[in-house]
């Protein structure tokens, strides 16, 4: 699977960078401690400018709701795939896949795991956690 994929911009470059590293990180407010994602160049909460920050997540959350995709967007795309709503311990959510030949369940715990790009940058995507209940 390779998705187009935004070219980075002022807001977002940093996040993309630390996606070369394999690195999940979540835009954070000095001034009120909102955690967001995407990033953007203001704080949703307080509407600072100049204290927001990328921050190491832990790369772990919870999939909150997901829908299972059995058409094809394009043909080189393989189906079915799932993409998922993941509520990340720090309280973003990202909208991702979740790498795993099971259909998730509400609350199920996921880890972050990583598609590669060509152009160097990666795509999180989640599989279910080890400490998942069968």
């Amino acid at each position: 699977m390779n998705p187009d994929v935004p070219a980075p911009d002022d807001a977002t470059a940093g996040w993309w960078e630390a996606t070369t590293e394999h690195r999940l990180v979540v835009q954070t407010c000095r001034g009120c401690g909102h955690a967001q994602h995407p990033p953007r160049a203001v704080c949703v909460a307080c509407s600072a400018t100049d204290a927001l920050e990328l921050v190491d997540a832990e790369g772990r959350g919870t999939v909150d709701s997901w829908t299972v995709v059995h058409r094809a967007p394009r043909p080189e795309v393989p189906v079915p795939y799932t993409v998922a709503r993941v509520r990340l311990a720090e309280g973003p959510i990202l909208l991702t896949v979740i790498d795993s030949p099971d259909e998730p369940r509400l609350d199920d715990p996921v880890e972050v795991a990583w598609h590669d790009l060509p152009d160097g940058r990666a795509l999180p995507i989640f599989r279910p956690a080890p400490d998942r209940e069968a």
